[in-house]
């Protein structure tokens, strides 16, 4: 156990140092200043891949891994010949490169450490998910692929809802593509604009002794306070749909009684510092904790226009209706692709 606490230590140690020795400029209100457009666009994920053993790994290490999957998006993404014949006939034809995706180049770096996940605790870098909540999770994950009866019961992202694999948050992941967000400040309140699905979300800064709404809200009930130099937000009252966060594969499955909490410490000119937890004893057999690096980047960043140009989810329950009327099953939907 005191090896596995021990790098945890270390790692936090590292990182309240060198935010130390960095001050955050002001706003017009006195504020830190973290308005600008930051990206979380990263080849760490929230879960620890069954190829790394630790939380960090050596530069070398990770130029090594980075070089590899540059080298595969190249060979994926080289130009198309227009001589091929057309696919084989079949329900899924499935993409012809990846030019559009944009998960990230390199591995998120924490005070200086190269991370192999976001998560810290549990020291594994695995969701400490109960027997219960795992099944929750899979059978929402069950439903989701299966379940074509209506719009209602698609998930979120296909719905323009919200985006793909918690984006909007929170917390808020990395996922394939459009990882940026967009800061906003004012005097009572704190907007991150999430372009994904192209969400906004508004954080009133209030007392937190003041009783809170019952109000379940897409992206659950939000408050923010200073803690000197950190922002931090707490959400609680989640909307129950939100179950349907899971796409692509995203393992992370929160209730409407969760509690996220969550902390931005700006630690130099171009990183801020997020770090979340998540308190949903209904799924986890314990309150669960991650970092997260969110990177400078230029702008502007564009509006994702879901709704004007979302053929797809029409084509899907069409092609069920018809199916039906065939007499055939509808397959399932493999969200992992």
């Amino acid at each position: 156990m005191r090896r596995l606490i021990l790098p945890l230590l270390i790692a936090a140690l590292a990182t309240a140092t060198h935010a130390q020795t960095w001050k955050a400029p002001r706003n017009g209100f006195g504020q830190p200043d973290f308005e600008g457009v930051w990206t979380n666009a990263s080849l760490t994920s929230l879960e620890r891949p069954a190829n790394f053993k630790t939380l960090t790994i050596t530069e070398d290490q990770a130029k090594a891994a980075e070089q590899a999957r540059a080298r595969m998006m190249a060979s994926t993404n080289r130009p198309t010949n227009p001589n091929d014949p057309a696919p084989p006939k079949a329900d899924d034809p499935g993409g012809y490169n990846t030019v559009w995706i944009d998960p990230g180049v390199s591995f998120g770096r924490i005070g200086g450490e190269v991370r192999t996940s976001w998560l810290i605790d549990p020291a594994d870098g695995k969701l400490p998910y109960s027997p219960a909540g795992r099944k929750l999770f899979t059978d929402t994950l069950a439903s989701a692929r299966t379940n074509f009866a209506g719009p209602e019961s698609r998930p979120l992202g296909e719905r323009c809802i919200l985006g793909f694999g918690s984006t909007a948050g929170p917390p808020m992941m990395n996922v394939l593509y459009n990882n940026n967000y967009q800061i906003q400040q004012g005097r009572d309140h704190v907007v991150i604009v999430v372009e994904m699905n192209h969400d906004a979300r508004m954080i009133p800064l209030v007392d937190r002794t003041k009783p809170r709404t019952s109000l379940q809200k897409w992206m659950g009930d939000s408050i923010g306070w200073w803690d000197g130099d950190t922002l931090v937000v707490e959400t609680t009252n989640f909307n129950p749909q939100e179950s349907l966060r899971p796409y692509f594969g995203a393992s992370l499955y929160l209730t409407p009684t969760a509690k996220v909490s969550e902390r931005f410490t700006r630690t130099s000119a171009s990183q801020i510092l997020y770090e979340f937890s998540v308190d949903d004893p209904k799924v986890f057999t314990q309150v669960w904790r991650a970092q997260m690096a969110m990177n400078a980047t230029t702008g502007p960043m564009y509006e994702y226009a879901c709704h004007e140009g979302n053929y797809a989810l029409p084509g899907i329950l069409g092609g069920a209706r018809l199916a039906e009327k065939e007499g055939k099953a509808v397959e399932a939907v493999d969200l992992a692709e």
